[in-house]
Formats: C-alpha cells, sequence, structure tokens
C-alpha cells in the first residue's frame, strides 16, 4: 500500500518520536562512525517487518552505506532510521541532503529521505523527498529536502524511510543550516529538561500482566493510576520537568502490583511520592469562588480512608494546598484559544501493539486528562472514578492491536463527545473496511435510508434509489448492526452517534456486499458494489455536495439562500449587498463551514452589541478546575445597516463545533429563527491526545455555554422549530427543512 504524504507523515510522527537527545558527531553523516550493526547514535524502528544495518559491500562512498530491506513486511508497514539531535542552532531554513539507491522496491512502495522538527507538542514541520519516488532498481542518486528552521523546534530528526518490498540504500547525508555545515553555525541555548534525558522506556515498558487480575491487583493499579496523575499535574518539581512521568510509573509499577493489602500499597505510593522532593509552602494557592467557577475539581478519593493511609492522604493533601503555580512541562494551553495543550507526551509508536505496560500507561494518560482537563467532565452521565479499574483488565489484555484500538474506543465513547474519536489510525481502516459504497445512508425514521450517492454514475449501477430502507448487510438486520457499533461509536448524543454508525454501516473490505432492502413496501436482496474513497465525494458527509458551488444564490420568491459550507468571507460584502432587497435569507449550517465567519457575517444581521457565548477554560495551576470567562462574548453590528428581512438558520446532526457556534452568533439577530434538528452537541475548541501506539484521538476544550449558563454540550443547538426530512420526502427529491424555511419567509408579515 502506497502512504500518502499525510500519512507517511503521522507514521513517521509515531516511529520516530523519542525522549533522547543525541549528539550527531559531524554534519556529514557518511556511516563511517560505526556501533555493532547499526551507526552509533542511529535508532531504527525493529520489529516492523524491515531489517537495519550497514553494509560494506554497498556504498557511495566512504566503507559503509546504511541498508534498509524489508523482510516480513506486510501493507501499510515501513522501515525507517533515525538520527535525532537538539535544535540548538541559529537560522532561518535546514537542508537535508542525501543519496539513494534502490534494489526491486516494489510499485507499490519507495524509498526516501525525510526530514522533521520537533517542539513540545509534536512536530511542527516535516518533509519528505516521497513526492520524487525511488522504485524499482536504481542507481545512486541525491536528493534535498529545506524547512524553515522554525524557533519552537526542540529537537531535529532526520533519516531514511522505505515503504513496500526490496532494498533500499542510504549514504552521504548532510545537514545545514542557510547552507552552513553546524559545527560552524551559532548555537542557541536549548533546556533540556531531565525528563527528556530519562529514556529508559523509550522503547517499552517490559511489564507484563497476570492473565486474570486479582481484585487486590485490580485495586492497586487503579489506585496507583489516580495517584500518579495527581502528582503528574501537581507537583511543582513534575511541572519543573525533573521528571519522565511515564518512566517513574513504570519503576513503581511492579511493587505496587505485588502489594498484599492497603497498607503495603499505601507504604510504597507515600515513599514514591516522597522521592520527588520535597514542596515548598505556596503562598498564592487560593480557592476561586464557586460563582466564578463552572467545574471544581473531583478529589474526593484523597479523602478515602479504605484506599490511603492516613500517611499517604496527608502527603496528597498538603500536594493539593501546595500545588505548581508555574509553567507545567507536561501542559500548557494554546494562544488566544485557551483550550488545554498537552506537551512531552511520547506516542511510543514503532509497535501497533504497544505491551502490557504501555496500553495501561494508554488508560491513566487519557483517564487523566478526562479527570483534569475535559470541561464536560460532569456531563458524562456517569461517575468517572469507576470508569478506571472497569477499563483497566480491558486495556492489560489486549493481546492484538485491534483489539487495543478497540478497548480505548469503549473508553473514548464513554465521555460522549462527538469531538473524541481515534484518527488517521491504520489499524481501525482495516477494521471498518477501506472501501465504500457508493450511496450515503442516514438514519430518518429511525431507519437507514439512502439519501444520495457519493458518485451519480456508481450510485445508479448499485440500483439503490434516494428512499430506499436497508433493512439487512450481509444478512445481519441493521438494528443489530447498530447495537454492535453503539459502544464504540463516540459522540455527544444519540443522532450523532447514528450519524456517525450510518457512515460505518456500508464500509468493508471485500469489493461487494448484500443487501436487503425495502422499496415502497417490498423487500428485495440486492448486491452492490464497493469502492476506494478515492473514487467518491466522501465530503457530502459534511453536508457539502459541491465543494466548488458558490454559497450565494437566490430561490424563487426573491428569497436568498447562503450556505456556510462553501463560504468565502472575502465574498460576504458582495453576497449581503445581493441580499439587501431579498424578502428573507436562509441560512444554511447543516455543514461544517469552510471559513470562520461568525463575527464578519453577524455583523450583517444584528442591530446592537449582543452578548452570545460564555466560556470556561482550563487552570494549569489547579488542574480540575474550569473557572468562567468574566463577561460573555459579544457580536456586534458593522457599518452598514442590518439586514431587515426574516433570517432562518438551518440545523441538523451534522451541524458540529464551529457551526454551533456560529448558530449560536447569528440565532441572537432579532428576526432569526432556527429550524431543522438537534446538532452534534460538540462545542469548544479541540485539544489532541497522543496515546502509545502513536493513537491520536481529541477532546472539546473548552466549555461553550450561553451567556445565561445554559448547556450545548450533549444538548446540541436546539432548534426553535423542529423539522426533519422523511422518507417520503427522500424518495421524492425534496429538502423539506429548506422547504419550511421558504414557507416561513413567505408567511412572514
Amino acid at each position: 500500500m502506497k502512504l500518502s504524504y499525510f500519512a507517511l507523515a503521522l507514521h513517521l510522527g509515531c516511529a520516530t518520536t523519542s525522549l533522547a537527545q543525541t549528539t550527531a558527531p559531524a554534519a556529514t553523516y557518511d556511516f563511517e562512525y560505526k556501533a555493532g550493526k547499526l551507526p552509533a547514535t542511529w535508532y531504527t524502528n525493529n520489529g516492523q517487518g524491515y531489517t537495519v544495518t550497514l553494509d560494506s559491500v554497498v556504498h557511495h562512498q566512504g566503507r559503509y552505506a546504511l541498508r534498509m530491506q524489508d523482510s516480513k513486511a506486510t501493507a501499510g508497514q515501513f522501515g525507517v532510521a533515525t538520527l535525532r539531535i537538539p535544535a540548538q542552532y541559529q537560522g532561518k531554513s535546514i537542508t537535508l541532503k542525501g543519496f539513494i539507491r534502490t534494489e526491486g522496491v516494489s510499485e507499490q512502495g519507495s524509498a526516501a529521505i525525510w526530514l522533521r522538527e520537533d517542539g513540545p507538542n509534536g512536530s511542527v514541520a516535516f518533509k519528505n523527498t516521497q513526492d520524487q519516488p525511488m522504485r524499482g532498481t536504481t542507481d545512486w542518486r541525491q536528493f534535498s529536502i529545506t524547512l524553515p528552521l522554525e524557533e519552537k523546534a526542540e529537537a531535529i530528526l532526520f533519516g531514511g524511510i522505505l515503504t513496500g518490498t526490496g532494498t533500499a540504500w542510504f549514504d552521504d547525508l548532510e545537514l545545514t543550516i542557510d547552507g552552513k555545515p553546524l559545527p560552524a553555525l551559532a548555537t542557541r541555548p536549548v533546556s533540556i529538561k531531565p525528563a527528556a534525558q530519562d529514556t529508559a522506556f523509550q522503547q517499552a515498558s517490559g511489564i507484563t500482566f497476570p492473565e486474570k487480575l486479582t481484585q487486590q491487583q485490580l485495586e492497586n493499579l487503579a489506585v496507583l493510576g489516580r495517584v500518579w496523575g495527581f502528582v503528574k499535574y501537581y507537583h511543582p518539581a513534575v511541572a519543573a520537568g525533573n521528571f519522565n512521568m511515564d518512566a517513574e510509573l513504570f519503576r513503581v509499577l511492579p511493587s505496587v502490583l505485588a502489594a498484599p493489602n492497603e497498607k503495603s500499597r499505601s507504604q510504597l505510593l507515600s515513599t514514591w511520592v516522597a522521592k520527588f522532593g520535597e514542596v515548598p509552602v505556596c503562598k498564592t494557592c487560593k480557592e476561586l469562588p464557586a460563582n466564578k467557577v463552572r467545574l471544581q475539581p473531583d478529589l474526593a478519593w484523597l479523602s478515602d480512608k479504605k484506599q490511603l493511609s492516613e500517611t499517604l492522604r496527608i502527603h496528597l493533601a498538603y500536594l493539593r494546598q501546595n500545588r505548581n503555580q508555574g509553567e507545567h512541562y507536561y501542559l500548557n494551553t494554546v494562544p488566544n484559544t485557551g483550550n488545554p495543550l498537552f506537551q512531552h507526551e511520547a506516542s511510543y509508536g514503532r509497535a501497533k501493539l504497544p505491551d502490557a505496560g504501555l496500553r495501561l500507561l494508554a488508560l491513566y494518560r487519557y483517564w487523566n486528562i478526562i479527570a483534569y482537563f475535559f470541561p464536560y467532565r460532569y456531563a458524562i452521565g456517569e461517575d468517572w472514578q469507576q470508569v478506571l479499574p472497569e477499563f483497566i483488565p480491558k486495556l492489560t489484555s489486549a493481546d492484538t492491536a485491534e483489539q487495543y484500538r478497540l478497548a480505548l474506543l469503549a473508553l473514548i465513547a464513554r465521555i460522549h463527545d462527538t469531538h473524541a474519536n481515534i484518527y488517521q489510525d491504520e489499524v481501525l481502516t482495516e477494521h471498518n473496511g477501506k472501501l465504500y459504497a457508493p450511496v450515503r445512508l442516514r438514519f430518518v425514521e429511525n431507519q437507514a435510508v439512502v439519501t444520495e450517492y457519493y458518485d451519480a454514475a456508481l450510485g445508479k449501477a448499485s440500483g439503490l434509489q434516494p428512499g430506499d430502507v436497508v433493512v439487512k448487510i450481509n444478512g445481519v438486520p441493521v438494528p443489530e448492526l447498530v447495537k454492535k457499533w453503539q459502544p464504540i461509536a463516540p459522540a455527544s448524543n444519540e443522532p450523532t452517534q447514528l450519524r456517525n454508525i450510518a457512515n460505518l454501516l456500508l464500509r468493508g473490505n471485500t469489493e461487494q456486499v448484500p443487501l436487503v432492502v425495502r422499496r415502497d413496501g417490498k423487500e428485495f436482496p440486492v448486491t452492490i458494489s464497493r469502492y476506494e474513497s478515492t473514487k467518491l465525494n466522501l465530503k457530502s458527509n459534511w453536508g457539502t455536495l459541491d465543494p466548488e458551488a458558490s454559497a450565494w444564490r437566490l430561490l424563487p420568491g426573491n428569497i436568498g439562500y447562503l450556505a456556510l459550507g462553501t463560504i468565502k468571507k472575502d465574498k460576504l460584502p458582495e453576497i449581503m449587498q445581493a441580499a439587501e432587497n431579498t424578502k428573507g435569507m436562509v441560512i444554511d449550517i447543516r455543514n461544517y463551514p469552510s471559513e470562520f465567519v461568525v463575527f464578519a457575517l453577524s455583523q450583517y444581521l444584528v442591530q446592537k452589541p449582543t452578548p452570545f457565548v460564555l466560556f470556561s477554560g482550563p487552570s494549569i495551576t489547579y488542574p480540575g478546575t474550569f473557572p468562567l470567562m468574566e463577561k460573555p462574548i459579544s457580536v456586534a453590528p458593522g457599518k452598514v445597516k442590518p439586514y431587515p428581512g426574516k433570517i432562518i438558520i438551518l440545523v441538523n446532526e451534522i451541524s458540529q463545533s464551529q457551526a454551533e457556534y456560529t448558530t449560536m452568533a447569528l440565532r441572537t439577530a432579532p428576526n432569526a429563527t432556527v429550524i431543522g434538528s438537534t446538532t452534534a452537541g460538540a462545542d469548544g475548541d479541540v485539544s489532541t491526545i497522543v496515546l502509545p501506539g502513536g493513537i491520536s484521538t481529541r477532546i472539546s476544550g473548552l466549555g461553550v455555554y450561553y451567556p445565561d449558563g445554559r448547556e450545548t454540550q450533549r444538548v446540541g443547538i436546539i432548534p426553535d422549530i423542529e423539522v426533519k426530512p422523511t422518507i417520503k420526502g427522500i424518495k421524492e427529491g425534496r429538502d423539506e427543512v429548506l422547504e419550511k424555511a421558504v414557507q416561513l419567509i413567505e408567511t412572514a408579515g
């Protein structure tokens, strides 16, 4: 399988993440400085189906080249060799040059050199030579890559990569900045924290668990997970970057697991907490007034006499009262928005199935992030404390890459956040299916209904028609399939969960799939073909049938129609001038807006400054606390006279995040009415979480509320008038929600 540029960048991000700061001996990396089978200071992703070694027979110059050869590679795997050095040099751009030779590299593969810069939260710049593929059998050829030298880069990583089958050689790699070799450059100070220098567990944890955990072991691990997360986010020495908390976990975990009772466990944990050093008395640690806080930390467990000894309770209570008040090595907030930024989190992405200790780390990392930095923890609908022990055996016993990810999906689904899922993951892509039916399904009247074609010709060729109800897929009734998907389909509410499940139902890895379909009350079998995503317009899942279509058009009866899925902000003056004399205007947000137009569009609609949203954001200095903004944010009129006509805003379950935020702003217009159905219920800038295995997920990182404090998360935007499509309307090719909007404008006084 050929990896796309984006996928390759993602894979390399997973494959090469390391906390090590390796010092390279020169600006030219000619593989002459040898240490065993690999060059000194280099590392590779052994175990991915490729062997990487020095070759003294085939080389460009000198005595050695780096040889990379597939051994038992399967589709989607790759071999990579990496060197990582501190980004301690001054300059504007960085260039990597190198020679590549290949033998028998498959058409689906390629050999390339690559260059990346990493900051505290992962990659900040990446480029490779995959756009100049080296395939088949080729002689030595030189390649070059140049990137801007990013100011926030902490490390420079580079090397060679081979996808597909065959053999590739790499030699004479040369790294320069502004055309100068590294030894000739001035350096800038780079602070290498002790946490980054602790590399004992960068490959694996080496920890195993019994096939079945005892109740005592389960309690031990649950208490450890809570204490570990609390120390990670509260202790000043950890915040200063003095400790690699992943490594500290793996050092203490075996003894805690083996603790025979609560007393022994508490003694171990008390000693462990003490090793982080004395905590100075905090003179600025204060409790915020209750009316200024939307969410308080859930720390009642600190006083649990059944789980923690008195000594341990005293240690933890003191740490809470004298918590970190400065910057944090593992935490920051995103500039201008304030949602949490989780940094210096290793991805351990070299193996698709991390070992058992790393899988437990994935649970601890995610569970604690939700406990301290998810603004809607209170809206989960259950006690998050109880979720931790429930998932410990599920993660430690997951013995395949697929089971590991499905267990994580089940965990992620428990927070009920539509932003939360697992993204760009090969294992789940294989599980869900790489091939797609040419028709879109949507749940209408509680049934899986064909609503449109992803490709007109292929859709018609399937034999399916809009309005058809899919009853069975591969012999399984659709309600059974929905029940199977629900525990691993993260979403804020049921309509959005069904939206996501509908997009999965017809996916698969076989080119054909048998269905039972109901049309006009009669059921019949049909077998349809499935295709690669590149042959279909899957963007229509987000409400945009034609990405090139104009956002503005005039409907019969002198009614304006504005679709935000293709809106261009610079076109708004022209659009609003065209709308000036219309009887009314429909603003369709049954899509994801192509550009952020909240303030640019609302200035044409409101008559006076009007509050529309209130935020809560995370506290880095009091984790688990979400203070409220002092004042709501308002929309305000512009210099032109506000639009005088009736405004109808259309929403449904596709309206998510920015679409919901936009609706909140636009509905403040005095002549606006929102119609349609409940939206996705996931608002607030997203924060990314990286989990072992190079797995990426997200959460809604800010709390978003109406100015009076009413919820949007899970609830969504409640329309003023509910209108839903019907099977009959879909069959007739009608847009019943738009029809209702037109009717409301035509009958407006």
